[in-house]
This record gives structure tokens, sequence and C-alpha cells, in this order.
């Protein structure tokens, strides 16, 4: 055996692994120290908070994850809703949740890239690295839109996965990543009121090119498109909508600050969206696309310490308890923007629970409301929840649980 046998062995083992074998450089659990003065669950240990977390992470990815049969893509199953095997909203949900989840799960890698491959096969028709909005259970596209919530999830998680595993294996994350940063902003943004807009099929002339969906604000994020890129566009999107939000809870929600599902007239007088503008009767309510707001402006909070978030969230919160009287059990799945129930949503949605977790988070003087909240969304079984609710869950418990971290400094 030559001297050298050690060195050929180790050369030789390295070719035959797989990338994906590369350890995470953050594993679960990061323990990250948020904005001081900030807090987190406290009626339970650090290590049971992980545990949680771990614990309804492993049967979330059982359910949810499904591989497309002969390729190396999967996706974030939407079980068959409306006939639809997957939304890009999802699959930014699920792209963030396993790169964060990386070193308790050995298998986040090889699992992110078959995620980020069905992106890509499934792309909009005005750009390449934009997501169609939407795939029937036969995988094929609905109408080649996109959406703008999923492409922004989806291009921070490639941030994410640059931090995680680094950028030098078959996927460049980071240069994806800029490339979907890129034409978020082509094609999402509203150049004019720096708006988010709904998806990339508006066109300057299109009857609902100055409206918006409000939970397409995701501050922390575009702060991170504009470390990654430093385009200062990224900006302006930043403080055009937090403008747009301080005045439609002045005007609109004034003891309750929450916001509509959709806002409309940006460019003239903005307001909430009449009912069955696009979805549903209650689209101007506190519905089912508003109630991820909490969560997408605390987080911005936590970690950039920006007091317009505090501002926003604080309002909020003050509301939320008064109303149910610091009672987790009179949470309602839906309200009116003058803050009362919207009828017939007595339920428990988790949707709605786990961002009024994260905004509680803002400020210690929330910490047994904080508390109750944790217990009593961690409660309840994944068997009795779809897609959604449990993906936002997981989503908000990374987060509660102090292990939701930010891309590194990208340049």
């Amino acid at each position: 055996m030559p001297k050298n046998w050690f060195t050929l062995f180790v050369v030789a083992l390295c070719r035959i692994m797989p990338l994906s074998a590369q350890p995470a450089l953050k594993p679960f659990p990061q323990h990250v120290r948020y904005l001081a003065g900030t807090i987190k669950p406290n009626n339970i240990s650090q290590s049971q908070l992980d545990d949680k977390v771990r614990n309804f992470y492993t049967p979330w990815k059982k359910r949810f994850i499904k591989n497309t049969p002969g390729k190396q893509e999967s996706f974030v199953w939407f079980e068959n809703i409306a006939k639809k095997q997957c939304v890009s909203e999802g699959q930014g949900y699920g792209m963030i949740i396993v790169a964060l989840m990386a070193g308790f799960d050995h298998s986040a890698k090889d699992t992110y890239d078959n995620l980020f491959r069905y992106c890509r096969s499934h792309p909009s028709r005005r750009s390449r690295y934009l997501m169609a909005w939407a795939q029937y259970s036969n995988g094929k596209s609905t109408d080649n839109t996109s959406a703008t919530d999923g492409d922004t999830d989806i291009a921070y998680s490639l941030l994410l996965a640059d931090t995680q595993w680094g950028s030098n294996g078959r996927i460049n994350y980071l240069k994806e990543g800029k490339a979907m940063i890129g034409a978020i902003m082509q094609y999402e943004i509203n150049h004019k009121t720096w708006s988010v807009l709904l998806s990339d099929g508006l066109e300057a002339e299109s009857r609902d090119y100055f409206d918006m969906r409000s939970s397409d604000f995701m501050p922390a994020h575009f702060k991170a498109f504009y470390t990654a890129t430093k385009d200062d566009r990224w900006n302006k999107v930043i403080n055009a909508n937090y403008k747009l939000f301080v005045n439609i809870q002045e005007n609109y929600s004034p003891d309750a600050g929450l916001l509509p599902d959709f806002i409309v007239h940006i460019n003239k007088k903005a307001k909430p969206a009449p009912a069955n503008f696009l979805e549903s009767p209650y689209d101007g309510f506190y519905n089912y696309n508003a109630c991820r707001v909490p969560w997408r402006i605390s987080t911005d909070y936590l970690l950039n310490g920006d007091v317009r978030a505090k501002t926003i969230a604080g309002n909020i919160n003050s509301w939320i308890r008064e109303t149910t009287g610091n009672d987790t059990y009179n949470l309602s799945a839906g309200y009116t923007l003058a803050g009362n129930d919207i009828k017939g949503r007595y339920f428990e949605a988790l949707s709605f629970v786990a961002p009024f977790g994260v905004s509680a988070m803002i400020d210690k003087k929330n910490q047994p409301w904080l508390n109750k909240v944790w217990n009593y969304l961690t409660a309840f079984k994944m068997k009795d929840y779809d897609y959604y609710d449990n993906s936002i869950k997981l989503f908000d418990m990374i987060i509660l649980s102090g292990n939701y971290w930010p891309p590194a400094n990208v340049q």
C-alpha cells in the first residue's frame, strides 16, 4: 500500500459523497438573540421550546413535503384543495422552514434542493426566476402568473440557504437568490407608488395595478434583499409601505390597528378593498390574508429593531389583549377593521393564533399573554388542520422559540 494511501482514500471518498452531505453551518437550534427588550415564552425551558419545534417539524415534513415521481423535485402539498397540488406561497414557507431546520434534519439540503428544482420547473410566464403561483394535481401550472408572497419567501430562503450551506455546490443559492430578487423588483413592485403588486401578471394599465395584499409587505425580507443587492429601491418599498400601513391604521382601524386583506387605490386615497374584490366578501376585513401581518411586521422589529414595526404591532397587541380579555379561548378567525368578530367565525384557526404570538414578542408587558398563546397554539393536533394553518404554525413556532436567524450579510 503506498504511503499516501490515506490521502488518496479521502480524495476518493469526497468524489463519491454527494454534495448535499455537507454539514449545516447554522444547525437547529440556534437560540438567536433578538433585539434587546423583546421576549420569548418563558413558562417552559429553552430545550422544551426546541423540542416542541422538532416534534412538530417531523410529522409536518412527512405530511406536506411530497416528491414528484421520477424527478429530483419536491413540493409542499396543498392537499389537492381546488384540485391543486402546490401553490408558491406554500413552497416559500417550506423552503424557509427546511433551511432553518437543517442540522436537526440531516436530509434538509437534499429536500431544499428538490423544492428549489420544482420552483424552476414551474416558472411564471414573464420570468424564469419567478414561480407560477399554482400547479394542478397533474403537475401542470394553472395560468403561469406569479404570486408575490410566494416569490418573496422563496427568494429569502435562497439567502438563508447560502448562509446555511454556501453557494459552491450544484446550486449557486446566492446567484439564484439575487436573480430572483431582481425579478421581484422588476415585475412585482409598483415603481410609481413602491407598493407590492399582487403578481407579475399586472401592467401599468391593469385595473388593480395600484392595489395590494397587505400580507405581501415583508419588511425584514426586503431589508435582506437590500443587503444582498445594495439596490436602494428596496428602501423605497420599505418606507412607502410602512407609511401606507400607518395611514390605514389611523384612518380605518384606529381602535384595533388592523389591516385589511387587500388595500386599493394606493395612488389616490388608499382604503380597504370592497367585498369580493378578489377572493371573498371579507376582502376589506382582517381575514385569512391579513392574519399574517402581525408576524411579518413584528419580525422586522425582532431582527432589525425598526420602531415603525413596533408601533404597528403594538396597536394590534393592545387591541387583541383587550378584546379577548387576555383569554386565548376568545380568539376568533377573522375581524372587521373596527375589531368585531366576523359573524360565524368563532372557531380556532392557527393562522390567526400564531401571528398574535409573534407580535406579542415585541414588548415584555405581553409576557403572560405570550405564554398563553404558546400553550394554546401548541396544544392543537396536526391532523385537525390543513396545510395553511399547520405551516404558519410551524413557521411561527420557529420564531417564537428563538430560532429564526437572518441571512448573513451578503454582497
